[in-house]
């Protein structure tokens, strides 16, 4: 796949600015990360066929801003679910990983052994409450007395109790059944549950494929459920540098996605189960229009995380509230960390 004139400047400029800002690192530092003959490796989950990572990956973009600041990648497993990654984060397994805001609180109440380094904002298209189109179930208030199945203690937990609490039904009226997410749909096809709380990587498929469409969407809610990036808290201390050079590709990368959807799809195979055609890449382009690039932590960020945080301690997700700041990084500032 061709890569754009915009794309490539783009990248250009940050491969420069990662190179520049390398040089001036290990100038002081005595990072390992910048020393001739040394290369560190940065564990990254395999982006799969779609997305601004599956691109970096084919078109080397990617490799050559991480060479900028001595670091090539590793792919590890297979992008998914945040709480399994955030075990092969805590595991020395990975070195950073994608997830939800909501599944990063869960998994840090339990071991605090990753920081919070980027965010996304919310999704306020493909992330909801999906019910069958044949189901008569019209409303949230509609959701009492029904079972609906979620991921425990991440985005999908987080959108049916929004939706409960915005529109005054108590949680306690819905039945949440836990299941992995790879086991919901065939549940919920089967009429076991009423209604699936679920994010992009199943929605898109779902809504396009099998006759089900959304009940509230993110946007609908309210939703605060960030998308973020985490890094490994030894990597961190150990390879500033390297997460600075990631992160400006990751926000470099997404920008270009946003503006140009249609080349982060079928990146490497047109056909196959990984492919996306008709509804299904459509809604997978309306999906990538509309999102956001990876960018820094803001106050307002903060805020909304807290908020996060808070309301999972009050729906008994977890328990009590998780205070987030020690586990959040200035990406901006670790260009002078030593």
């Amino acid at each position: 796949m061709a890569v754009s004139l915009t794309r490539a400047l783009v990248l250009a400029a940050a491969v420069a600015l990662t190179a520049a800002m390398s040089a001036c690192s290990n100038a002081g530092d005595g990072s390992k990360s910048g020393d001739a003959g040394s290369t560190v490796t940065i564990r990254i989950p395999d982006p799969g066929n779609s997305g601004a990572l599956a691109l970096g990956k084919k078109d080397g973009s990617l490799d050559a801003a991480l060479a900028a600041v001595g670091a090539k990648v590793e792919w590890t497993g297979t992008a998914g679910p945040f709480a399994p990654a955030a075990q092969s984060l805590d595991n020395n397994q990975l070195d950073v990983a994608s997830g939800s805001i909501t599944s990063a609180i869960a998994a840090l109440a339990q071991k605090p052994g990753f920081k919070v380094f980027a965010a996304v904002a919310p999704d306020n298209v493909a992330e909801g409450i999906l019910v069958k189109d044949s189901s008569g179930i019209k409303s949230v208030a509609d959701l009492a007395g029904k079972k609906v199945v979620v991921w425990h203690g991440g985005s999908s937990e987080y959108l049916l109790l929004q939706a409960l609490a915005r529109n005054n039904v108590p949680a306690a009226a819905v039945t949440r059944v836990y299941l992995q997410p790879n086991q919901s749909a065939a549940v919920l096809h089967s009429g076991q549950v009423d209604a699936w709380a679920t994010w992009s990587t199943y929605s898109i498929s779902e809504r396009a494929n099998s006759g089900e469409h959304f009940l509230v969407n993110g946007a609908d809610v309210g939703s605060k459920n960030y998308a973020i990036w985490a890094v490994r808290n030894e990597f961190l201390v150990q390879h500033p540098a390297v997460v600075k050079a990631f992160y400006d590709y990751l926000h470099a990368a997404g920008l270009e996605q946003q503006q140009q959807p249609e080349s982060a799809i079928n990146v490497f195979r047109t056909a196959g189960p990984d492919a996306v055609d008709g509804r299904e890449k459509a809604l997978t382009v309306e999906y990538l229009r509309a999102g956001s690039p990876v960018s820094a932590i803001t106050d307002a960020d903060k805020t909304a995380f807290a908020e996060v945080a808070k309301f999972f301690a009050d729906q008994q997700v977890t328990d009590g509230v998780l205070d987030l700041a020690p586990h959040l990084v200035d990406v901006t500032a670790l260009a002078a960390t030593r």
